[in-house]
């Protein structure tokens, strides 16, 4: 099997770890109950109960905070894994290389996030949390101008789509604009296409035989 394959697999397990990891050390959630309309990702991770946020304060305890720490610093390796190990296989030009470069640099933000909870080292976190809503999204958007005869060229109806959506939920986000299904699941909003994309841009790898690759 080629690296790029390997890759390819690292990227296909980012978003089922993510989910898994909201889901499991949610339900551990009791008082309060995790809701992911009011409280953020990264509460998931906080590694102790109280009060938090003064912007907007909430209750939070994650009596399994480990297991979200440790599934955020394992999803910032295994994205981190596939930027390196399909590097060539995407193609060549500034636009992909400015893509693999603004992804590498959001899974070292979610390695922050997950080393650094908000509630031990808050500016840490803050950056590597900045590092997933910006360069995340923006690496998406750089994809779109990638020349058709890459792979990346070749998915830049999803790149565009998937972009746009990352940056306006990054945007409401930070405004802390809640649309309907709160201020948490706008968060969601901003940091799942990311995901999304590396997930699809995995599927596509491995289902095109590298020769068929520019």
């Amino acid at each position: 099997m080629t690296v790029d394959r390997w890759g390819a697999r690292c990227w296909l397990l980012g978003l089922p770890l993510f989910l898994a990891a909201n889901l499991i050390t949610g339900l551990a959630w009791r008082d309060p109950p995790y809701s992911w309309a009011v409280h953020n990702v990264s509460d998931l991770g906080n590694v102790t109960c109280g009060r938090w946020d003064t912007t907007r304060p909430r209750e939070v305890c994650s009596p399994w905070h480990v297991l979200a720490n440790g599934a955020f610093v394992a999803l910032g390796v295994l994205l981190v894994a596939g930027v390196l190990l399909t590097w060539s296989r995407l193609g060549r030009g500034t636009a992909v290389r400015s893509a693999q470069v603004a992804t590498g640099a959001a899974a070292a933000g979610w390695v922050l996030v997950g080393a650094y909870p908000a509630d031990v080292n808050e500016n840490v976190h803050v950056m590597g949390a900045l590092l997933i809503f910006a360069l995340g999204n923006v690496g998406m958007l750089a994809a779109v101008l990638a020349p058709r005869a890459t792979t990346l060229g070749a998915v830049r109806g999803l790149s565009l789509a998937l972009g746009i959506t990352g940056m306006v939920g990054c945007a409401l986000f930070l405004a802390r604009v809640d649309p309907g299904f709160g201020v948490g699941g706008m968060e969601r909003v901003a940091v799942l296409p990311l995901l999304a994309w590396t997930g699809e841009l995995g599927l596509w790898l491995l289902r095109r035989p590298r020769a068929g690759n520019r």
